[in-house]
C-alpha cells in the first residue's frame, strides 16, 4: 500500500510482509491462519478507503452545484477513476470467489462469504490448483486469459496508466490549472503499489506472475488479492483527491497587511554581521489561524497536508494573524521547533508548516579537571566540544598529535604509541563567509597506555574453587577493573600447571579456553591441590599483546 496511509495501514503492510517471508520457508498451518487476520485487517482498511472516497465525491457533488461550469471536466475526470476502480476491485472479487469455489469445493453462496472471512476456508495450504488456475501448468510460460495472473498484471497496469492520463491534456480546464507538470510526476510516485515489478529468487530473475502466485497457498493468494484491491482504492484516493485540489484551488482570503522583522537570529558574534529580511504579511483580520507546536513530518511532501506528529500543543495567544510563542529555555545550544499554521480554505483546512530556531547560551564557565585530561592508546576516545553562542555544526575543531573525527558537538580522538601529549583547538565558522574564529587557546591532553586487564576464571582470579566450578568455568576472562572504557581484550593463550600423581604437569594453549589436557589435568587434581594458570596474554584493542597476572587456585572437592 501507500507511504501516505495510516499507521494502521502501515503496520497490516508490514504484517503481510512478513508473513509472506514466513511463507517462503514453508512453515505450519498455524502460520497460515495469520493471513486469516491480515485478510479481514486488509478488508476493513479497503472498506475505509471507499468511506473517504465517498465524501470526496459528496464534495465534488457539492461543488458541482455551486459551479458547474468550473468543476464539471474535473468531476467527469473523477467518475471515470470511480469506475475503472470499481471494474478492477470487482474483477479480483470474483477472481478470489472462483479460486474459493475451486479449491474448497463450495459453491457461489458460500465463497461469498469465505473470501471475507478465510478462517472457514478448509484447504487454507492447497497451492497446486490456485497455481494452475493463475499460472497453468509451465512456469516458464505463465498461461493467459481470464484470471490468469498475466491476466491481472495487465488490467493492474491499465489502470494505473490510464489514472496517469487523467493528468494529461492541456495545463488549465474551463481556466482552472491542472498543475500538469508536479501533478503527474507526484501521482506516478504516489501509484507505485499498482507497479508489478518481478524481483530476485535465488540469484534468478523471477516474474511478477510467478513471485506472488506460484506454489502460494490459497489463503495467502486471497490476502495478495485483497491487498492489491486495497492498494487500488488507495491509488483512486489519491488521483481524486488530487483533481478535487485542482477544482478549488484555494485562495484564501487576507485583508490586512503588517510589516514584520524576520531576523536568522539574534545572537550575534563580535565580527559578525546582523541580518534581518524586512517584508509585508498578510492576515485575516475577522478570523485568526489556528497554530500548533510540534513536530514536523518532513517526509510527507503533499502540499497543505498536516505534517505535524501528533496532536501538538495549541498556541493560545492569537491576534492580528500572529502567534506569541514563548518558551522557557534550559538547555544550552541551539534549539529548534516548528509546527504548522492551520487555516480554513474553501475546500477544507490547509496547513503551512514552519520551522524555526534559536540560541541558548549558559555564561561562559570552563572548568577543567587537568589531572584526567587524558586520551588512550589505540582506541575511540570520546569527547564533546561546545562554545557558547555557537550551534554545533558551525564548530571547526582541529587536532595536533592525533586524529579527530565526528560532527556537531561530538567527535572521537584517536591517538598512537609514541607521543606523550597532544592538544586540541576549536574555531568557529563565520556566517558571513569570512575566516573562522578562534574559540579560545588550544587545550592539551596527556596521552596513556591502556591499563592491564585482570584475568579470571570462573568470576575469581585467585583463592580457593572447587572443582566443578573451575572445569566448568571453561576459559579465562580478561576484565577491565575501574576502566569506564567499553574494550574487549582478548585471551590469546596461556599455560595450566599442577600436581598430578607427584609430578609437575604443565600444558600450554592457544586461545581463551581450556583444551582437554588442562582439562584432564585439572580432574586429576587432589583435594587442596593447587592449580596455575599463568604466562596469560592478552591481546589489547591498541595492537599490543600484554602478559597479565597468574590465577593460583587452591581446589577442593
Amino acid at each position: 500500500m501507500s507511504a501516505e496511509g495510516t499507521p494502521r495501514q502501515k503496520m497490516i503492510g508490514m504484517m503481510y510482509l512478513v508473513l509472506t517471508a514466513l511463507l517462503a520457508m514453508n512453515v505450519s498451518k498455524d502460520i497460515l491462519n495469520s493471513f486469516v487476520i491480515v485478510n479481514e485487517s486488509l478488508h476493513k482498511t479497503t472498506i475505509n478507503f471507499g468511506k473517504k472516497n465517498d465524501k470526496i465525491y459528496t464534495s465534488f457533488e457539492d461543488e458541482l452545484k455551486k459551479d458547474p461550469k468550473k468543476v464539471q471536466a474535473f468531476y467527469d475526470r473523477a467518475k471515470k477513476a470511480k469506475t475503472m476502480t470499481k471494474d478492477l476491485y470487482d474483477y479480483i472479487e470474483k477472481l478470489k470467489k472462483e479460486l474459493v469455489m475451486k479449491v474448497d469445493k463450495k459453491d457461489a453462496l458460500a465463497a461469498d462469504s469465505i473470501i471475507e472471512k478465510l478462517i472457514w476456508v478448509d484447504s487454507k495450504d492447497n497451492y497446486d490448483i490456485p497455481s494452475n488456475i493463475m499460472i497453468g501448468s509451465d512456469a516458464a510460460n505463465p498461461k493467459d486469459g481470464e484470471f490468469s495472473a498475466k491476466d491481472l498484471k495487465m488490467r493492474i497496469e491499465k489502470i494505473r496508466a490510464e489514472f496517469i492520463k487523467l493528468f494529461a491534456g492541456n495545463s488549465s480546464i474551463n481556466g482552472r490549472p491542472l498543475f500538469l507538470a508536479n501533478v503527474k510526476k507526484e501521482i506516478d510516485n504516489k501509484l507505485g503499489s499498482l507497479k508489478c515489478e518481478g524481483g530476485i529468487e535465488n540469484g534468478e530473475a523471477v516474474g511478477w506472475e510467478l513471485m506472488n502466485f506460484e506454489h502460494v497457498p490459497l489463503v495467502a493468494v486471497i490476502t495478495i488479492l485483497s491487498k492489491i484491491q486495497a492498494d487500488v482504492k488507495n491509488a483512486e484516493s489519491d488521483v481524486v483527491s488530487q483533481l478535487f485540489q485542482s477544482v478549488s484551488g484555494a485562495e484564501v482570503k487576507f485583508d490586512r497587511l503588517t510589516a514584520k522583522v524576520i531576523a536568522p537570529s539574534s545572537y550575534i558574534l563580535a565580527g559578525d554581521e546582523y541580518k534581518a529580511d524586512v517584508l509585508l504579511v498578510a492576515f485575516n483580520s475577522t478570523s485568526n489561524p489556528k497554530i500548533y507546536i510540534g513536530d514536523i513530518d518532513t517526509t510527507i511532501k503533499d502540499e497543505f497536508k498536516n505534517r505535524l506528529k501528533g496532536p501538538g500543543e495549541e498556541l493560545k495567544d492569537i491576534s492580528s494573524g500572529a502567534g506569541h510563542y514563548v518558551k522557557p529555555t534550559s538547555a544550552e545550544g541551539l534549539q529548534t521547533w516548528s509546527g504548522v499554521i492551520e487555516v480554513d480554505a474553501p475546500e477544507g483546512k490547509k496547513y503551512y508548516p514552519f520551522t524555526g530556531e534559536y540560541m541558548v547560551a549558559k555564561p561562559a564557565v570552563a572548568i577543567s579537571p587537568t589531572k584526567m585530561n587524558v586520551f588512550y592508546i589505540g582506541v575511540d576516545n570520546p569527547v564533546e566540544i561546545s562554545a557558547a553562542g555557537v550551534a554545533p555544526e558551525n564548530l571547526a575543531p582541529s587536532m595536533s598529535g592525533g586524529s579527530l573525527s565526528g560532527s556537531r558537538g561530538k567527535y572521537i580522538v584517536k591517538v598512537q604509541a609514541g607521543q606523550t601529549e597532544c592538544s586540541i583547538s576549536v574555531s568557529a565558522k563565520s556566517t558571513t563567509g569570512g575566516p573562522n574564529r578562534p574559540q579560545g587557546p588550544p587545550m592539551k591532553f596527556r596521552i596513556k597506555r591502556i591499563p592491564d586487564p585482570v584475568a579470571y576464571v570462573g568470576g575469581k582470579k585467585d583463592g580457593v574453587i572447587r572443582k566443578n566450578e573451575l572445569v566448568a568455568a571453561g576459559a579465562v576472562i580478561p576484565r577491565m577493573e575501574g576502566f569506564d572504557f567499553d574494550l574487549k581484550p582478548v585471551v590469546v593463550g596461556f599455560k595450566v600447571s599442577t600436581l598430578v600423581a607427584g609430578d609437575i604437569k604443565e600444558e600450554v594453549t592457544t586461545g581463551n579456553t581450556f583444551n582437554a589436557s588442562q582439562l584432564k589435568m585439572m580432574q586429576q587434581c587432589k583435594n587442596n591441590g593447587r592449580v596455575y594458570i599463568e604466562e596469560i596474554k592478552v591481546r589489547m584493542p591498541d595492537g599490543t599483546t600484554r602478559t597479565v597476572n597468574a590465577c593460583n587456585f587452591k581446589v577442593i572437592l
